[in-house]
């Protein structure tokens, strides 16, 4: 996934249609928005950026979990098995982006990039409602899909490069 930092207005729609896709219960999340300012006054920068669960291909949380309830699974996405986790939070410390938490009833919870969709080849819902294409979903095998283009064409980051974990959700600077 890309999240264009230069097109993000914070307007919380990704946010919104997450909870509504995914029946999120009240005071969770699955994404959220963050706003960093830089600088010294008057000379200030802005960045608004969308975050989730960056689904790294060498996840922490996995290999913290002792009872393998977080996996990854199909096209590389890291999942939770509900009825597997007990609940213990090992996953949620591990995590450098602190994008899991406990569902009230007792499970870890994250974002899965709405794999229920994406396994059908819908986009997440997040990607689909965003009123200024700040996200973007594809595959980065694919060298002709969109995120590969435009992670070859933009300068671009990710969050904690130093937690060795490999994310798979990109800035784009």
């Amino acid at each position: 996934m890309t999240m264009d930092t230069r097109r993000c207005v914070g307007c919380n729609a990704c946010v919104i249609a997450c909870k509504t896709e995914n029946a999120l219960a009240e005071g969770t999340s699955r994404d959220w928005v963050i706003t960093e300012t830089a600088g010294t006054f008057p000379s200030l920068s802005q960045e608004i950026r969308s975050e989730r669960c960056n689904q790294c291909s060498r996840p922490p949380c996995v290999d913290s979990c002792p009872t393998r309830a977080s996996h990854i699974g199909e096209a590389g996405v890291v999942l939770v098995s509900r009825n597997k986790c007990t609940g213990c939070k090992a996953c949620i410390g591990a995590c450098p982006y602190n994008a899991r938490y406990v569902h009230p009833d007792g499970f870890v919870d994250k974002c899965t990039f709405c794999f229920h969709r994406t396994k059908t080849g819908a986009l997440p819902a997040c990607v689909e409602v965003c009123p200024t294409q700040a996200l973007k979903f594809g595959d980065l095998e694919d060298a002709t899909s969109e995120v590969s283009r435009l992670l070859r064409a933009r300068r671009h980051k990710v969050n904690r490069p130093d937690s060795g974990a490999k994310p798979n959700v990109y800035f784009l600077i």
